[in-house]
């Protein structure tokens, strides 16, 4: 146990004061919140820019009721400009209301491309506009019509509960539990590729350099191999840790950055915002921060801990097992991970497209199956996960861990002193099961 320690203190400390691993610990979370804080502002600052439109060609029915939002959109009625001199005239782009009326198909001339939120907006007042133009051939006065749109308008708003057979109710937010949820998975599926990966390169790297035969003459093969994985899951932990604390300061620190005028504008966005633009991607960064704390971050640390480390240790020594193999070609290295890249790249598809419908049949069996649980699992946890789920599903990862490590640890003590032959899985199974 004592040459284990050392080989992780040995691993531990080489990779820690390593160049790349310091950029990447520090700049990353840098570079992260500034392009999450840099988008949002850019997105909403991008709307201050008013647009005035030239509307030609009314049939009678747009202009009594074609309104635009006086912060962004102002429609001008004039039949004195064209597509040729819209622009000369201080127009931003002119609007033809009769080339094709039995189609409901009109086009928009603009000197610069609309962007996807104007252009969306100007079909939802064209849209609104026939409405109350139809609402008033039935009688209906405009002022009326006016009156209840200015009501109704963010009138009514949905707080989703989750109650428990005992009666205990707690709010939810889906898009906070989807943002966590997928941010989870997807750190999970991709540190199990970096990490893995390094375990391998660890493993290659002494093998080609035959430190490992002076190694294994003082260590055991399992000893090395464990040693090799516990160091570089430590390395990975520190980074998590560091990560979590720079963006915390660095999120608290960038948002008193952000002008009131920018917030302000924001949360009036939010009342006419069109679904999809990237200023609903703005509005919901601003939306996040005000919910965050309704999320037991607690919870969400412990378990993606359990998860990180038990998906790595799962994966890792197989990753150690492929490296023991595998002399100089990286070709080599590419054809003996596919079958195990693939649960991995599989998991991911599951969750990406099932992210929404947390407690299908296909997210609850790829949440229990060790091969797809790390990241299927965490994307399920902030959503709610009946505690039986839980236990069975970490119970099959601790279990799983031990078979993958054991059978690895037989492939990694016959492929470590093994040079100059090329192995394949079948080969590899054959060590596995072999008695000693």
């Amino acid at each position: 146990m004592n040459k284990t320690w050392l080989i992780i203190k040995r691993e531990y400390i080489t990779r820690v004061r390593n160049k790349t691993f310091l950029l990447s610990t520090f700049l990353l979370p840098i570079v992260m919140m500034l392009f999450i804080f840099g988008s949002a502002f850019f997105a909403l600052s991008s709307k201050e820019k008013l647009k005035t439109i030239a509307v030609i060609n009314d049939p009678g029915m747009f202009k009594a009721n074609l309104q635009g939002d006086t912060a962004r959109l102002v429609f001008d009625f004039i039949n004195t400009v064209d597509s040729t001199n819209f622009f000369a005239k201080g127009y931003d782009a002119v609007l033809n209301l009769n080339n094709d009326s039995i189609a409901r198909k009109y086009t928009i001339h603009s000197k610069k491309q609309l962007g996807i939120d104007a252009q969306e907006m100007i079909e939802k007042k064209l849209d609104k506009a026939y409405e109350n133009n139809q609402l008033q051939k039935k009688g209906i006065r405009k002022q009326t019509l006016d009156s209840i749109s200015k009501i109704a308008n963010g009138a009514f708003s949905v707080e989703n509960r989750l109650t428990s057979e005992k009666g205990k109710s707690q709010e939810v937010n889906a898009q906070l539990n989807y943002g966590v949820g997928f941010g989870s998975g997807i750190l999970i599926y991709i540190t199990m590729f970096i990490f893995g990966a390094m375990v391998m390169r660890g493993v290659m790297e002494e093998k080609t350099s035959r430190i490992a035969e002076v190694m294994v003459s003082s260590v055991k093969p399992f000893q090395l191999m464990m040693g090799k994985i516990i160091g570089i899951a430590a390395v990975g932990l520190t980074q998590f840790f560091l990560w979590i604390v720079l963006v915390l300061i660095l999120s608290t620190a960038l948002s008193f950055f952000i002008p009131h005028d920018i917030l302000q504008q924001a949360s009036e966005m939010n009342k006419n915002m069109p679904v999809g633009g990237s200023s609903a991607m703005a509005m919901k960064l601003i939306d996040i921060k005000q919910t965050v704390s309704t999320v037991n971050w607690a919870q969400i640390i412990s378990f993606f801990i359990f998860y990180f480390l038990g998906g790595y240790l799962f994966y890792a020594s197989l990753f150690a097992a492929i490296g023991s193999v595998i002399n100089e070609d990286p070709q080599e290295a590419q054809s003996l991970m596919l079958p195990i890249t693939m649960p991995i790249i599989f998991a991911f598809i599951i969750m990406t497209s099932n992210l929404n419908t947390p407690d299908s049949t296909i997210m609850v069996w790829a949440s229990m199956i060790p091969f797809t649980s790390p990241i299927v699992m965490m994307a399920r946890i902030p959503s709610g996960v009946p505690w039986q789920q839980l236990v069975l599903s970490m119970a099959l990862l601790i279990a799983g861990f031990w078979c993958t490590t054991w059978l690895a640890a037989k492939i990694y003590r016959t492929g470590i002193l093994m040079y100059g032959k090329k192995a394949n899985w079948k080969e590899m199974i054959k060590w596995a099961f072999k008695k000693s």
